[in-house]
């Protein structure tokens, strides 16, 4: 009766794991969701919105606002931003 054990444990064991591995769910994608994948919203100048970058006119850059305002030491406001860049930032 031992031996019976082990091979239907055997059995039992090898076949849930192949249950397992055939049932994994599909893989998906963007295309799958409609939506577009992490860091493809850059605007005209190539800049990545979602990332927090904007176009700068200034250092004729992308630069995030608040990083920019520490550096050049302005306020961190949309209105300093778009006075020390020349243009508004992307919205």
């Amino acid at each position: 009766m031992n031996r019976w054990h082990a091979l239907a444990s055997a059995f039992f064991l090898t076949a849930g794991l192949a249950a397992c591995a055939a049932s994994a769910p599909p893989a998906t994608s963007a295309a799958t969701h409609g939506t577009q994948p992490p860091g493809a919203d850059r605007d005209a100048h190539g800049c990545i919105g979602s990332a927090g970058y904007a176009w700068c006119e200034g250092t004729g850059t992308c630069e995030r606002p608040w990083e920019l305002a520490s550096r050049q030491g302005f306020a961190n406001t949309r209105e300093a931003f778009e006075a020390y860049c020349g243009k508004p930032a992307a919205r």
